[in-house]
């Protein structure tokens, strides 16, 4: 039931990403030259492109103009460079089947390139075997929707590209796209844009954010990658109502947080990975409160890992389940210097006499049997075995060491079915399932 009323909650919005509209491109043996009828245009102009296979690269130099591939046009970079750059603002691209880029990382050969010109617009497009997908440096005020990107296919993860890289770009719209196989999403010294109703499938980092300000994530779905969102040096992010699971391995994470203040991390779903969210020195300002609230955490090998003891976050009505460890600091010592109330534990051993849906005494968590594994990592291979479980008992029973402190929740949520009833939106997602249910009988 959970999983049922988060999913929904957290469920894209609406937002439906890849392409809108179907691309099939040309397989005609017949190679046309496309940049004598860009050279053409004036600004205002819509060219429409037959059916057909284009030559590239080619350079958009005229202001304002459309380029329209109608789902049936493909342009190839013959494997040399990038294969479109726009160098002229306020150009769309739309409905093109862009392929064979260069394979050059220093020149960071793309299937779109974007230099220093604003107002652009990339829609529905299907990027394939291009190194980088669409790269954008020093633009701001640009669209890019709906669009299909993957990598060179013969690469592995660490050597293909990226699948949208913004350098020193501001209020842009990255929205329902959907990047796959590619290594990552970059977004470098780039400020105050919004990654809305993206999916990102395979690739090693979903996003990632260095040195960048005011950014809002919302509505994504990032499955199968090693890390989902990771916000290092960057402040002031506000990212919710994502879901982020299957982030697995060594480096598996949900959301990973370096060096990062006053950020707001609200309403996401972090399912089914090694961590839910790691945190390493942030807040770095401790000043700046990182807020954590209203996510749910479970199926996690550990919930929430910090690096070390740390202060400054605020954890408040998450929903902890079904995880293999809640909390969890790797260098030792408590969370406790962190805030948490009003969290929903569902390893909470207490009662609620008062009928306030607050546990009558705090949830305390301490580190038993996890304390093994650090002087042997291979214990936690083991980690929900009988012969773990029991000693996890006898540990609590009576101590064969002094346990160490993790945190204190003064006012954990007693019933989760309870919360999910009295909070909206759940309120209204609950009883939409009566009423289902009611018609099924």
């Amino acid at each position: 039931m959970l999983g049922m009323f988060c999913w929904v909650h957290a469920q894209l919005g609406g937002y439906k990403p890849g392409l809108k509209e179907q691309i099939t491109g040309s397989k005609s043996p017949v190679y046309k030259n496309l940049q004598e009828q860009l050279d053409a245009l004036q600004s205002g102009d819509t060219l429409v492109l037959k059916p057909g296979f284009y030559y590239g690269p080619v350079h958009i130099k005229t202001p304002g103009v459309t380029i329209d591939g109608k789902g049936k046009a493909t342009i190839t970079g013959l494997k040399k460079e990038s294969v479109v750059y726009i160098e002229a603002p306020n150009v769309t691209l739309q409905n093109l089947h862009i392929i064979d880029s260069g394979n050059s990382a220093d020149r960071i050969d793309s299937g779109i390139k974007v230099v220093k010109n604003d107002h652009f617009k990339i829609i529905n497009n299907k990027i394939e075997n291009t190194l980088f997908g669409i790269d954008v440096y020093w633009s701001a005020h640009g669209i890019i929707q709906y669009n299909d990107i993957t990598s060179i296919g013969n690469r592995s993860k660490g050597i293909k590209g990226d699948a949208i890289r913004l350098w020193w770009s501001k209020f842009n719209k990255i929205q329902e796209n959907y990047w796959h196989q590619v290594r990552d999403m970059v977004v470098w010294y780039s400020e105050s844009n919004e990654f809305i109703g993206n999916r990102g499938d395979g690739n090693r980092y979903s996003i990632h954010f260095m040195y960048s300000h005011n950014n809002h994530i919302a509505y994504n779905y990032f499955t199968d990658s090693s890390v989902g969102v990771f916000l290092m040096y960057s402040e002031k992010t506000i990212m919710n109502n994502n879901v982020i699971e299957n982030s697995q391995g060594v480096t598996g994470m949900c959301l990973g947080m370096k060096e990062t203040s006053s950020n707001q991390i609200l309403n996401n779903r972090f399912l089914y990975s090694s961590r839910g969210i790691y945190i390493d020195v942030s807040p770095f300002v401790p000043w700046k409160t990182n807020t954590i609230s209203g996510n749910e955490i479970a199926y996690c090998n550990t919930g929430i890992e910090f690096l070390k003891e740390q202060e400054g976050n605020v954890f408040t009505e998450n929903l902890f389940h079904d995880n293999l460890q809640q909390v969890y600091v790797l260098g030792g010592g408590s969370a406790n210097l962190n805030k948490w109330i009003n969290n929903y534990w569902d390893d909470y051993e207490g009662y609620d006499k008062d009928g306030d849906n607050i546990g009558d005494f705090p949830y305390r968590l301490y580190e038993y049997h996890a304390r093994l594994w650090k002087f042997e990592p291979n214990v936690k291979f083991f980690y929900g075995a009988p012969v773990l479980t029991l000693l996890d008992f006898l540990e609590k029973l009576a101590p064969f060491s002094k346990p160490q402190f993790v945190l204190k929740d003064k006012k954990p949520i007693f019933r989760l079915k309870k919360y999910l009833e009295e909070h909206q939106p759940f309120k209204d997602l609950m009883q939409n399932e009566k009423r289902s249910e009611g018609s099924n009988k």
